[in-house]
């Protein structure tokens, strides 16, 4: 958290910058010279391509059940093999990826801009920061995985359900980011000088508080994404997560574990995927993170 409370305190000392353009040109330029953002870029986007292509990729029904071809190995014909039910792994492994981005995304935009919302509301005005940030700390107190799997099982598995469950106990964390930056912000001159020239509060928010929060949510998403993405995962895995009709790379490991020690690929093939998928994306998050952070984006900035 410090580290992003600190680009914003930078970000504003060094004032507005004289031009978006430049800025953004400055960013892609130390995005490109950085290794972590550009593999963790490459293993993200492949594995969004991958989800975007999978009927194309040679793919057929993921949840086509054939009993007469249950549990055959690794051929031509089954590059992963099938499970217990006789469904293709492949398809259900390359369709597994699309479940998994839609919930990472799904998560990660909702919390992003409730939490967005609700911490500047409470890092702005006072009268209700104490409010908020108690009930904020009421959530923060219950561990996320039981308030998840109590709310799934209150309301039944469905894909809207484990979605709304997962995001509920991100929702904290970014409004307290959120609000670390503004209670900054809001004390800056510029700040103030907007005030005293009558600008109404949107006006305060948009033009001067939200801007110094993008960066720090930026680095946080990335995280908030992968960690999404493993809730949904185990969630799946204890049998609190989406129906097992859907493909789900948490679905395929909790099948595949009666038969590990005969067909170890039913759990490898899914978590290799899961994992790769969270690597990259935090690998992404970490790059961002250098690239954003102006002390240490000056150090990857060529000398001479």
């Amino acid at each position: 958290m410090s580290a992003e409370v600190d680009i914003v305190t930078v970000e504003i000392v060094e004032g507005e910058a004289p031009s978006n353009d430049a800025n953004r040109h400055g960013i892609w330029r130390l995005a490109l010279r950085s290794p972590a953002t550009v593999l963790g870029g490459s293993m993200l986007l492949a594995v969004l391509l991958v989800a975007l292509a999978a009927p194309l990729a040679f793919t057929t029904d993921p949840i086509a059940l054939n009993m007469a071809a249950r549990l055959r190995p690794i051929s031509a014909d089954a590059w992963f093999g099938t499970d217990m039910f006789g469904r293709d792994m492949y398809s259900r492994v390359i369709y597994g990826c699309r479940t998994s981005l839609l919930v990472g995304i799904s998560v990660t935009a909702l919390a992003v801009s409730i939490g967005l919302l609700v911490g500047l509301v409470a890092g702005y005005l006072r009268a209700l920061d104490a409010v908020v940030m108690r009930v904020m700390d009421g959530l923060m107190a219950i561990p996320g995985i039981l308030l998840a799997i109590a709310m799934v099982a209150l309301s039944g598995a469905s894909f809207t359900t484990v979605i709304f469950a997962i995001t509920v106990p991100e929702i904290p964390r970014i409004v307290r980011l959120v609000r670390s930056v503004v209670l900054t912000v809001r004390e800056e001159p510029y700040v103030e000088s907007a005030i005293a020239a009558g600008t109404r509060l949107p006006g305060i928010l948009w033009r001067h508080v939200l801007p110094n929060t993008i960066a720090p949510l930026i680095v946080m998403a990335s995280y908030l994404c992968s960690s999404a993405i493993l809730v949904e995962s185990l969630l799946s895995f204890l049998g609190a997560g989406l129906p097992t009709e859907i493909p789900s790379w948490g679905n395929m490991i909790a099948e595949g574990r009666t038969y590990f020690q005969i067909y170890p690929r039913m759990v490898f093939l899914p978590g290799l995927f899961l994992a790769l998928t969270v690597l990259g994306i935090n690998i992404l998050g970490d790059g961002m993170r250098d690239v954003l952070d102006p002390r240490l984006s000056r150090a990857m900035q060529p000398q001479g």
